[in-house]
């Protein structure tokens, strides 16, 4: 019987009631998932994160199965597989002569591209449907930012609760307000009964998967040891439960805590089974509004948990499509000094950093503020290339897909499309990293001290973005109190400041160089 259509799903759309399922025939239709080397290589992705999207999209493979759909699964070491998707799908063409392909939308511009070509070169129809898994369409986010000069989430995650009803009380926010961030910046107390993650052992299809990342991948960042992340919906779930059991309670409070060798505290550790299809963000938070309603878990955990998702993944994924596909090269900044050595190994006497990208090389994962608060500040401060920290995000975390990580670091982390995103830079000094961690506590420079050899490079840092980039930033209302800071201390002062960067950065350019 002829194939009548062709259905490719991608790495992450494993979920069953993707769009492009829906009105298909198991008897008439044929699924195609593909592993090609160019999905692992167009950024030198962490073996972590190929490995998990490898197996989960094997174990979803098996599902659909299991489920009566026919999938012709192509693995990265066939010897047939020509290494990208508009290849694999010209094959599957040739091979079993659809009448049609039906996808659902891709995550990135880069691949939404390619498919963009499928119809004039394969000569059938290509039907291209709406990702439904998110909760405001493209036209829903267009419609709400089009008669705005801010694009401010705040106000775009109250469209989301009104929309879905999360912890409304008919048009009222339960609580009598929308947001409680303010309650949820506290720091940590070491506690030895802090919630532990679940471990997932690595069944025999993920150990097979791990040989063959290991052999591929040898040259890419990150490690494999102790791989344990879960690549089922089934072990997704599991998680999910847990999380919402043991680890919400706390999450409100001490979501921007950090803790050395604590990478995991009371986070969630959903969001690569989130952003790959295992599980869906509104059942989610209708089970996390559920255990709130029972009285389980405080209004800041709960409010603060959906935020997350309805509000901040919507809405980056609102200005990812909106702003086009050269969103990610923007550089308000006009920053361009090389990313340093050492996001590629944590080798740095910079404890915070240390603790930071040394978590991420072994598990693929760090939470928001050591993303937005250590890496993403010390890349800002420095005046990284913003492309260069936006490709470092996208290759190391086992949930990052350009649709949600180029805002974050390009708007968020980076400023560099000049607020369009952010309402002022995400700049700090060491001040901020010693209140909300113990990290400073073990660090061999002093974050009392502001200039100097031994003194936080984060203190000289932060004065030294502000004086570098005055006149970009100075008219920036956030930002008055600092800068009227800045103009009252003495000359000699400022001097000494600016001469501590000039020679911290000195060093930096040595070991981005290699040298």
């Amino acid at each position: 019987m002829q194939v009548r259509r062709l259905i490719p799903i991608l790495g992450d759309q494993l979920s069953l009631d993707i769009t492009s399922l829906g009105g298909a025939d198991r008897a008439r239709d044929r699924v195609l998932m593909m592993e090609v080397a160019e999905e692992a290589t167009y950024v030198r992705h962490h073996r972590r994160k190929i490995a998990f999207t490898l197996a989960a999209m094997r174990h979803h493979a098996a599902a659909l199965r299991a489920d009566g759909w026919s999938v012709d699964y192509v693995s990265l070491d066939d010897p047939a597989n020509r290494g990208n998707f508009t290849d694999e799908v010209a094959r599957a063409v040739d091979r079993l002569k659809p009448e049609a392909i039906t996808a659902t939308e891709p995550g990135e511009w880069r691949v939404a591209a390619m498919i963009a070509q499928w119809q004039a070169r394969f000569g059938i129809a290509v039907d291209v449907r709406e990702d439904t898994r998110f909760i405001a369409s493209h036209a829903e986010f267009d419609t709400w930012a089009g008669a705005r000069q801010q694009l401010r989430m705040e106000y775009f995650y109250r469209e989301m609760r009104r929309k879905t009803g999360l912890l409304m009380a008919g048009d009222a926010p339960i609580g009598g307000q929308w947001n409680f961030d303010a309650e949820n910046r506290k720091p940590a107390p070491r506690d030895l009964l802090m919630p532990r993650p679940l471990s997932f052992p690595p069944d025999a299809m993920t150990r097979e998967v791990m040989a063959l990342v290991a052999a591929r991948f040898g040259d890419h960042p990150g490690k494999l040891d102790g791989f344990d992340l879960p690549v089922t919906r089934a072990d997704a779930l599991a998680q999910q439960a847990h999380f919402i059991d043991h680890a919400l309670v706390g999450f409100g409070d001490y979501q921007d805590a950090m803790l050395g060798d604590e990478p995991f505290l009371w986070h969630s550790l959903l969001s690569p089974c989130l952003n790959a299809g295992l599980l869906d963000p509104l059942t989610l938070c209708r089970a996390v509004e559920a255990r709130f309603d029972a009285g389980g878990v405080p209004i800041n955990a709960a409010e603060g948990f959906i935020r997350q998702i309805i509000g901040w993944r919507e809405y980056v994924r609102g200005i990812y499509w909106r702003e086009g596909p050269d969103y990610a090269r923007r550089n308000f900044l006009n920053a361009h000094r090389p990313l340093p050595a050492f996001y590629w190994t944590g080798e740095t006497d910079m404890a915070c950093l240390s603790q930071a990208i040394g978590q991420t090389l072994d598990l693929a994962y760090a939470h928001h503020i050591q993303r937005l608060m250590v890496t993403g500040n010390f890349a800002l401060l420095i005046g990284a290339d913003p492309q260069e920290v936006h490709e470092w995000y996208l290759a190391v975390y086992a949930d990052a897909y350009e649709w949600v990580e180029a805002p974050n670091t390009i708007g968020m982390s980076q400023f560099a499309d000049g607020g369009l995103l952010a309402s002022k830079p995400y700049a700090a000094s060491g001040a901020y990293i010693n209140r909300m961690s113990d990290y400073c506590r073990s660090c061999r420079y002093d974050v009392t001290a502001r200039t100097g050899p031994d003194a936080c490079p984060f203190n000289a840092l932060y004065w030294d973005f502000l004086a570098r980039n005055e006149d970009r930033l100075a008219r920036n209302p956030r930002l008055a109190m600092p800068y009227r800071t800045w103009a009252k201390m003495d000359a000699a002062t400022r001097i000494a400041i600016r001469e501590s960067a000039a020679a911290f950065l000195d060093t930096l350019d040595c070991d981005a160089s290699g040298g």
